[in-house]
C-alpha cells in the first residue's frame, strides 16, 4: 500500500484513472455498486464470516437516495448473485427484487443511511475473531501496521440488548458511530462503513484481521503498542478512503475470475 499511495502523490494525473469517483452516468453506476456488492458478499462467504442467516452488507442507491440495495435473507454469501440483490426503501419496503428482508438488516442500516449521508456503504457479520474480540467490550489497539487503520476511527457500542430489530437501537447505533470507519458491537460483532462498497468491505476483512492478531497477540504474550504519533501517521496512509478502496481491488479481481456467476 505504501508503494501505491506513494505512486499516487508522486503522479496524481495516472492515479486518476485509478480513483472510484470517476464520471458515469447514474444506470453505470448503480450496476457498479450492484456488482461490487454482490462480489463483496461472495468474499464475505469465502472468508467465512457468514454465520446461518446472519450478516448483510448495504449501498445506496445513486439516484434514490433513500433506498438502498441489500442482500435478501436465507440467501447464502457463497452463491450471491447480482440479480438477487433488494432494493429497499428507508421505510423498509422491497421495491424491487425478490426474497425476504432482514429485520436486523434493515433497522441498523437504514438508520446508518439515514443518519449518514456521506456514508454510501455498511457492512457488518458475525465473524468469529470479531465477535469473540467485541465479548471483551473493548477498541483495538494499535500494534500493527494495519490496526493503526483505525487508530481513533473506530468506536465502542456497549449497549446489547439483543437482536438488533427495534429501530431505537439502530437510531442509537447511527449516533455511536458517529463520523468513525467503524463500530465494535459489544457481544456481537464488527460494523464498517464507507464512500463505496469496495472500502466498506475492506475495512470489515482488515478489521476482523485485526481483532484476530490482537487476540493471538494478547494470548501469546503482552503487544507492544504503536506511539500516537506513529499510529497516526500510518493512519494517514494505511485508513484513508481511497487505501480501503484501493485495498479492496485485488479481491475484487479474484472473486470475479474465480466465480463470475456472481455478476448474472
Amino acid at each position: 500500500m505504501e508503494n501505491v499511495t506513494n505512486s499516487i502523490i508522486m503522479n496524481p494525473e495516472a492515479a486518476a484513472g485509478m480513483l472510484p469517483d470517476a464520471e458515469r452516468s447514474v444506470g453505470e453506476e448503480r450496476k457498479l455498486r450492484k456488482e461490487r456488492l454482490a462480489a463483496a458478499l461472495r468474499l464475505f462467504g469465502k472468508f467465512g464470516f457468514d454465520e446461518g442467516v446472519a450478516g448483510h452488507i448495504t449501498v445506496r442507491d445513486p439516484e434514490h437516495l433513500d433506498h438502498f440495495w441489500v442482500n435478501p435473507m436465507g440467501r447464502s454469501f457463497k452463491q450471491m448473485r447480482v440479480s438477487d440483490l433488494l432494493q429497499v426503501n428507508h421505510k423498509g419496503e422491497v421495491v424491487q427484487g425478490s426474497g425476504l428482508l432482514n429485520g436486523a438488516a434493515f433497522t441498523i442500516h437504514s438508520q446508518i443511511h439515514m443518519a449518514h449521508p456521506e456514508v454510501t456503504a455498511a457492512a457488518h457479520a458475525h465473524s468469529v475473531y470479531g465477535k469473540s474480540w467485541s465479548s471483551l467490550g473493548r477498541l483495538l489497539d494499535p500494534i500493527t501496521q494495519d490496526a493503526c487503520a483505525f487508530y481513533k476511527d473506530h468506536v465502542l457500542f456497549d449497549d446489547f440488548t439483543g437482536v438488533v430489530l427495534d429501530n431505537s437501537e439502530g437510531v442509537r447505533i447511527a449516533a455511536a458511530l458517529g463520523d468513525s470507519k467503524a463500530a465494535i458491537l459489544q457481544n456481537h460483532g464488527l460494523l464498517t462503513v464507507g464512500q463505496s462498497v469496495d472500502e466498506a468491505a475492506w475495512w470489515f476483512v482488515t478489521m476482523e484481521r485485526s481483532c484476530q492478531a490482537q487476540l493471538l497477540a494478547e494470548a501469546a504474550g503482552k503487544p507492544v503498542i504503536i506511539a500516537d504519533k506513529h499510529a497516526l501517521q500510518t493512519r494517514e496512509t494505511v485508513g484513508s478512503h481511497l487505501a480501503g478502496w484501493f485495498s479492496f481491488q485485488p479481491l475484487y479481481d479474484v472473486i470475479v475470475a474465480e466465480q463470475p456467476d456472481l455478476l448474472d
